[in-house]
């Protein structure tokens, strides 16, 4: 891994993780082009764990409230002064991050079948999920304008969030293009539907990389520290700035931009793909220092 090779994958995984065009997706996508093999998943936890920074820095107001709202609602628990119905908007939004969290743990169970994909030796596959995001961007900027914010979230709307998230598993199914669009489905305004979404993903994303980093560390390959503390810092600068990207489209109805270039994409993934499998041919990118 040299520090060309990082760099770039620390600014797609940046951008790619908040824009609603798949990170994992990219990733794969790039590495397939970079022959990068074994090294991949313990690069991919790196730059997932940089980008987890950037979403706790973005939107660190909101977190630490929910922080103190756990400890506070355990606190009413235990002296009976809890309410379901008189929770303000930090406290329930926290129970609805919990909610669609626990639909997800036990699919992580199977993640190696989402996952499986990425080293298939193609990117068919991931080709076909950058065009299923992109239907789903479509629909989300064509429904009606929701007027719910963290306040009024169900539970019922958290199912189908947290449901949608499990879908994003799948390499090129974007996570916070799938979650926000679910919120929108739901109702929820514009601006709740990413502040949920972006919180939603630290858990996913605390959770996946401490699944994954035991394989990682067991795979016994030498690793330059120095290089992955670069892609680290890279995914978590590019993915700040990405965030803020974010807010300020979402705030104009401009998601279909994203649909239209997940779309595109899609599209010259399946075809290049179709075109390696039957030509037997592989173009590769290779970077030296």
């Amino acid at each position: 891994m040299d520090l060309i090779s990082i760099i770039i994958q620390g600014i797609i995984q940046g951008l790619t993780e908040f824009l609603p065009v798949s990170s994992s997706g990219h990733l794969s996508v790039v590495q397939h082009f970079m022959n990068i093999g074994e090294e991949s998943l313990i690069v991919s936890i790196v730059l997932h764990l940089g980008t987890l920074l950037a979403v706790i820095c973005a939107f660190y107001d909101t977190i630490w409230g929910m922080i103190k709202e756990f400890f506070l609602t355990i606190g009413d628990i235990f002296t009976g002064r809890f309410s379901w119905k008189k929770m303000n908007d930090n406290r329930r939004l926290m129970f609805m991050v919990i909610i669609a969290t626990l639909i997800l743990v036990p699919v992580y169970f199977f993640k190696e079948f989402f996952t499986s994909v990425e080293g298939d030796g193609d990117i068919i596959f991931e080709g076909c999920a950058f065009v299923f995001t992109a239907i789903l961007l479509f629909l989300s900027d064509a429904c009606v304008k929701g007027f719910k914010t963290g306040k009024d979230m169900s539970v019922k709307d958290a199912i189908i969030v947290g449901l949608f998230q499990c879908v994003a598993l799948f390499p090129g199914v974007s996570r916070s293009g799938s979650t926000t669009s679910a919120g929108l489905f739901c109702g929820l305004t514009r601006e709740t539907a990413v502040t949920y979404s972006f919180i939603l993903g630290i858990p996913a994303i605390l959770g996946g990389s401490i699944l994954e980093l035991g394989d990682a560390v067991s795979s016994g390959i030498q690793l330059d520290f120095s290089i992955l503390a670069v892609g680290f810092c890279t995914a978590a600068i590019t993915g700040f700035l990405a965030i803020s990207l974010v807010k300020l489209i979402i705030k104009h109805n401009k998601f279909k931009i994203f649909g239209v270039y997940t779309l595109i994409l899609g599209i010259l993934c399946v075809g290049y793909g179709i075109f390696e499998y039957t030509t037997n041919t592989h173009f590769s990118l290779v970077f030296t220092s």
